[in-house]
C-alpha cells in the first residue's frame, strides 16, 4: 500500500478503528491529521479537537484542516444507545456535512472513506426514504426532513448506517466526475472497540446469541483499518461507490 507523501484526515482518531487507521497510515508514509472530541493516544502530525455533531462545530474544525489533503476517513460515530437525534447528527448529518465542506480541499485523485456497518445491509427495504433524505441537501435541511420523518430509537443506528450507504453510493459518481474524488463505504461486523458493549445492549441478547454461531469472533480494529487505509491509496484508484463488508464472512451467512 503506497501512502508515501499523502496527507490523510482521520475522524474518531483517538480510539478503536480510527487510531488503527492513523497508525497504519503513518507507518505507510502518510501525514495524518486527527479529529476527535477526545485527546489522541498516539503520535499524529496534527490534531483538531472537535465534536462532530453540529454544523457550526464541523465548519470550525474544517477551517483548521490543511488547505489541501488527499483523503478523509469518516470513522467517528456514536452507538445506538445514544439518543436517536444524536445518532442522526453525528453518524449521518455531521458526516455528510463534513464530507461536503472538506471536498474542495481534497486533491484530485483523493478519497473519502465512510465507515458504515453490516447493520446497514437492509438499505434496499427503505431505499425510497434514504434517497429522499439524501436529496435534502445541507445539515439543516436534513434535520428538518428527519423531524417530519422521525426514526425510532430502537432502530436508529441501523437506519442511519443504511442511509449513509445510500448517500455515499448516490453521491459518489457526481463527486468523482466533477472533483476527481472517490468515495466508498466500509461495513464492519462486530468489532472489539470501546463501544462494543453498547452494540450488545442495543441489539439485545437474543439477537447477539442468534448471530454468535455465524462467526468465529468479533473483529479487531487492526483487521478493519487496513482496508480503510488501502482505499486511500493509489492502488484503489478505480474503486468508487462501493460498500465493502469486512466482517469475517458474517454478511455472507444471510444469503
Amino acid at each position: 500500500m503506497q501512502l508515501q507523501g499523502k496527507t490523510i484526515v482521520v475522524t474518531g482518531v483517538s480510539s478503536g478503528i480510527g487510531a488503527e487507521v492513523a497508525r497504519i497510515a503513518r507507518f505507510g508514509g502518510a501525514r495524518v491529521i486527527g479529529v476527535d472530541r477526545n485527546d489522541p493516544s498516539l503520535t499524529l502530525d496534527g490534531f483538531v479537537k472537535a465534536d462532530l455533531g453540529t454544523a457550526a462545530a464541523i465548519d470550525a474544525a474544517v477551517a483548521q484542516l490543511p488547505a489541501r489533503f488527499d483523503a478523509l476517513c469518516n470513522i467517528a460515530g456514536v452507538p445506538g444507545t445514544a439518543p436517536a437525534g444524536l445518532v442522526a447528527d453525528v453518524n449521518y448529518l455531521g458526516l455528510r456535512h463534513l464530507s461536503e465542506q472538506a471536498l474542495p480541499r481534497i486533491a484530485r485523485g483523493g478519497s473519502i472513506v465512510n465507515v458504515a456497518s453490516i447493520l446497514g445491509a437492509e438499505w434496499p427495504q427503505r431505499l425510497a426514504l434514504h434517497k429522499a433524505l439524501a436529496a435534502a441537501q445541507g445539515f439543516e435541511a436534513g434535520a428538518r426532513w428527519l423531524r417530519d420523518h422521525p426514526v425510532p430509537q430502537q432502530t436508529c443506528y441501523q437506519y442511519f448506517k443504511e442511509a449513509l450507504i445510500v448517500w455515499s453510493a448516490t453521491q459518489s459518481q457526481k463527486w468523482l466526475l466533477e472533483h476527481g474524488v472517490r468515495m466508498n463505504c466500509v461495513a464492519p461486523g462486530p468489532v472489539f472497540t470501546p463501544i462494543l458493549g453498547d452494540f450488545v445492549s442495543m441489539l439485545g441478547e437474543e439477537r447477539v446469541q442468534a448471530d454468535a454461531h455465524r462467526m468465529l469472533r468479533p473483529g479487531f480494529a487492526d483487521e478493519i483499518a487496513p482496508l480503510i487505509a488501502w482505499l486511500c491509496s493509489d492502488e484503489a484508484r478505480w474503486i468508487s461507490g462501493a460498500n465493502i463488508p469486512v466482517d469475517g464472512g458474517l454478511a455472507s451467512t444471510y444469503i
